[in-house]
């Protein structure tokens, strides 16, 4: 048996739907381990794209658990659309979800707040779907769990417990408090949307460690990067919950002597969400062709991305902070036909040579980006094998291998999953 965690090694969006669904071949469970609907994944099989938000990407694998662990943030009602959706197309359909029964709950004074909060000058650029709220009440110990949802009492004590503490601050920020009757609805919505997902519920940390102990091969999928840790980012312009490889831990209750492998995903370029350091970024035309070509707007809300060079010192902090074993190079089609593909390979920062991303924002901010430079290749359209690439193609990834201090497992040349350089198996080498 093996277990995997594969985790993004950057600022989110690398590419994890693709692999994830392409290792969930192999494995027997696959479990989501943090965030909520703020993370889109984009899956295209033969030719048919579909987006998931909550559910894992094994969900395209019938017949395979899908579990989503006890650290996640849930919308409910996101995730019943979510759940209709995927069963139109005929998944989901023999009991494969498994939903933590200790995973919290998003509601709407969750994202009225931050909705209120994005609007003012100095907002850091959130999804505004209350993930920071829900996190910022679990931390406070005044969360709403799934199992609350249960207990309608319980859910009304909770929710009028949070809005003693929340009122004022909508007010503060310019917004109305909620009148009674809608805080009537938000509860009755709040516990039938429980009902309905409750066949789903259980402890799915139980369920998980079990599957370890009888030699299952298990998948654990990451949301957002690395380099969007709470404690370990660029704070604050970071996620609120533990992207790093070590949340699959903490989420499902799973010791770390009971993972094997940690697989990161990089693209070959960069890109970033919402505000936030980005020594790398591109401007204007430059930025938007690698926009365009690579398709860099939001899975979830649609928002296009920064887009720069990729940068090999924040990939190797990525590298330490998750103790990835090796990588997975997406994208890499996007960089064809371009005149020049860059790559920062280090730092210069007060006279000095750095080769990991500073953390300081102030650090930074001054830091100099150090680029290597090589010339564009053609279409990546048809390659199946990695000596079947151009020669500048090659010499680039084996830079990037090679600084990054890791291997590849695989390189990615186009979004199905058919188009992918399989160089090694997590699950088996």
């Amino acid at each position: 048996m093996s277990v995997v965690i594969v985790v993004g090694a950057q600022w989110g969006d690398e590419g994890k739907g693709k692999v994830v669904d392409l290792y969930a071949e192999a494995a027997d469970t696959v479990v989501r381990y943090g965030g909520g609907a703020n993370a889109g994944h984009t899956l295209v099989i033969k030719g048919q794209k579909l987006v998931t938000h909550l559910v894992p990407s094994g969900v395209c694998h019938p017949g395979k658990p899908c579990v989503l662990g006890d650290g996640m943030v849930i919308d409910p009602h996101t995730l019943l659309e979510e759940i209709a959706e995927l069963s139109a197309r005929g998944l989901l359909a023999n009991g494969e979800l498994l939903i933590g029964q200790d995973a919290h709950v998003i509601l709407p004074y969750h994202k009225r707040i931050e909705q209120l909060r994005e609007g003012r000058k100095g907002a850091i650029g959130t999804t505004r779907r209350g993930i920071g709220p829900a996190y910022e009440a679990k931390a406070g110990r005044r969360g709403v769990r799934i199992r609350d949802l249960f207990r309608r009492e319980r859910l009304r004590e909770l929710v009028d417990a949070n809005l003693e503490e929340l009122v004022p601050v909508m007010q503060h920020f310019g917004g109305a408090a909620p009148t009674a009757a809608e805080v009537a609805q938000w509860i009755d919505e709040a516990a039938t949307a429980g009902e309905r997902l409750r066949p789903h519920v259980g402890d799915a940390s139980r369920f998980v460690a079990d599957k370890i102990g009888r030699g299952a091969n298990v998948l654990f999928e990451g949301a957002q990067g690395t380099l969007l840790d709470i404690d370990h980012g660029t704070y604050p312009f970071v996620t609120s919950s533990s992207t790093i490889a070590a949340g699959a831990c903490q989420s499902t209750g799973i010791g770390p002597s009971k993972i094997d492998r940690v697989v990161g995903i990089t693209k070959a370029y960069a890109t970033r969400v919402g505000a936030g350091p980005f020594p790398t970024e591109l401007h204007g035309d430059a930025a938007e062709a690698l926009r365009q070509a690579g398709g860099e707007f939001g899975a979830t809300t649609g928002r296009p991305r920064r887009c720069g060079w990729l940068d090999l010192p924040a990939l190797r902090l990525g590298v330490r902070l998750s103790g990835m074993d090796g990588l997975a190079l997406t994208k890499l089609d996007v960089l064809a036909n371009m005149p020049e593909v860059k790559v920062c390979v280090a730092y210069k920062l007060d006279g000095r040579e750095v080769d990991e991303l500073p953390t300081d924002l102030d650090d930074i901010a001054r830091a100099e980006p150090v680029f290597a430079s090589y010339p564009g290749w053609g279409s990546l359209a048809g390659v199946t094998q990695f000596d079947d690439l151009p020669t500048t193609t090659r010499q680039y990834v084996d830079t990037v291998q090679r600084l990054a201090g890791v291997p590849f497992y695989l390189v990615s040349v186009g979004p199905d999953r058919a188009e992918t350089i399989v160089l090694s198996d997590p699950f088996r080498d």
